[in-house]
């Protein structure tokens, strides 16, 4: 009931203020238009942001088609408040960076040559032709500053009607870039639409070509589907699910998902997490993965933790219970949040009742801060050297042992027995 208010709310606001007409977008329009004549649409608003703004979403980045080449764009805003990056001018795109706004501008253009990772182009003013060389019809809706829509590949019904279309033929679109089999399978999970047969032939028939792509680019789309808000509905399809598996093998465990949907929707789980659920099994498929696709150290480490922190929770009945304040002292609170919501996913015994009171029981556990550090020691007679942090690891040992207590007493005989 409240979504569907703030939904209806959001909407509301969208049309009585609609992103294209803020001042700064205006401004740029108002600069890409100067020096020609009125009948001539020198921009246009595309791809997400159109697409996103049709749909009532939250918008995030703007792309800008213009007839303008990279040269001509530079020399009209080297004296304004924008800063003009170089971000890819040899596909014919800059961005311009102001405190508000971080706008990417690509030339219109059309493919001359393409192998599956790279494309020549040509750059061109016919608006027609760009979209013909785009992927997704719901990718391909230009609209101006002033609110008219331009939809030569009729995005927008299929926009309406969660329809994912490759423009033209599926086969030629994809062997032009195959990382869109991955961009795909994104949108068809976010706009929770069928694969038609067609499609999904083409798909499977140029899967190798995915071997063709950088990891970088794979890893930065598959992120993108892990933090889609129904990412976790995948197996529902049988398609989606199959190419999917088709093109990560190392997620072995899809069916997890469908017991962490019983406690989790996909907006409250992070994507490390996810990777977890589907990675973390006897074989350390997440160190695999995590080399394969050279992921970085901070999730490294993540995956690493909860792998074996879960290993020991196997062995350990008492993990959550009476080593549980133990085990905040050395993890955290949510790292052991997140270990319990692992535990549901991968534990088919783990009842929900228990989930649920293991929850409660770390969410109202004491947490501890050990207070003793080399100032401390050094006022109660002890030398600095090498013997201090050895010290400091024994008190810490004995007060963690005593239930995160330890007298002065024991803290100086402590110093006593391992300052000589």
């Amino acid at each position: 009931m409240f979504d569907k208010s703030f939904n209806f709310i959001n909407k509301i606001k969208r049309n009585l203020f609609p992103f294209y007409k803020n001042k700064e977008l205006k401004f740029v329009f108002h600069k890409l238009q100067e020096g020609f004549s009125s009948d001539i649409v020198t921009a246009r608003f595309v791809g997400g942001c159109v697409r996103k703004h049709l749909s009532y979403d939250q918008i995030d980045d703007i792309d800008i088609a213009t007839i303008l080449s990279t040269e001509q764009i530079k020399e009209k805003f080297k004296d304004t408040n924008f800063k003009v990056v170089e971000t890819g001018i040899k596909y014919g795109t800059v961005t311009l960076v102001s405190k508000n706004y971080k706008l990417e501008l690509t030339s219109l253009r059309k493919d001359i040559k393409t192998d599956g990772r790279h494309a020549e182009v040509e750059y061109i003013d016919d608006w027609q032709l760009d979209s013909e060389r785009r992927d997704f019809t719901i990718n391909a809706i230009y609209l101006d500053i002033n609110g008219n829509i331009y939809d030569p590949q009729m995005g927008s019904v299929d926009l309406k009607n969660n329809n994912i279309k490759f423009i033209g033929d599926p086969q030629k679109r994809i062997e032009e870039d195959y990382l869109r089999i991955i961009r795909f399978i994104r949108f068809k999970i976010m706009y929770n639409s069928k694969v038609e047969p067609t499609t999904n032939d083409a798909i499977k028939q140029n899967l190798d070509g995915i071997k063709k792509i950088s990891k970088e680019r794979i890893l930065i789309e598959l992120y993108k589907i892990l933090d889609l808000n129904n990412f976790m509905n995948l197996n529902e399809s049988l398609e989606l699910r199959e190419i999917f598996s088709l093109i990560f093998p190392e997620f072995e465990n899809l069916k997890r998902l469908n017991r962490l949907k019983i406690i989790c929707d996909n907006s409250k789980i992070n994507r490390e997490l996810l990777l977890a659920v589907m990675l973390i099994d006897e074989k350390n498929n997440h160190e695999y993965f995590g080399h394969k696709y050279n992921i970085s150290n901070n999730i490294k480490y993540y995956l690493n933790l909860l792998a074996r922190n879960f290993q020991l929770l196997k062995e350990n009945k008492s993990f959550f219970t009476t080593d549980l304040e133990k085990n905040i002292y050395f993890n955290d609170k949510n790292h052991l949040i997140m270990l319990n919501i692992l535990n549901f996913a991968i534990n088919k015994k783990y009842k929900l009742k228990d989930f649920s009171e293991n929850l409660k029981r770390i969410l109202s556990s004491k947490t501890y801060k050990f207070n003793v550090d080399g100032e401390y020691l050094m006022k109660n007679g002890m030398k600095q050297g090498t013997q201090m942090g050895k010290v400091l690891k024994k008190i810490e040992e004995e007060w963690i042992k005593n239930n995160f207590k330890i007298s002065k007493n024991q803290i100086q005989e402590i110093i006593r027995l391992h300052s000589h």
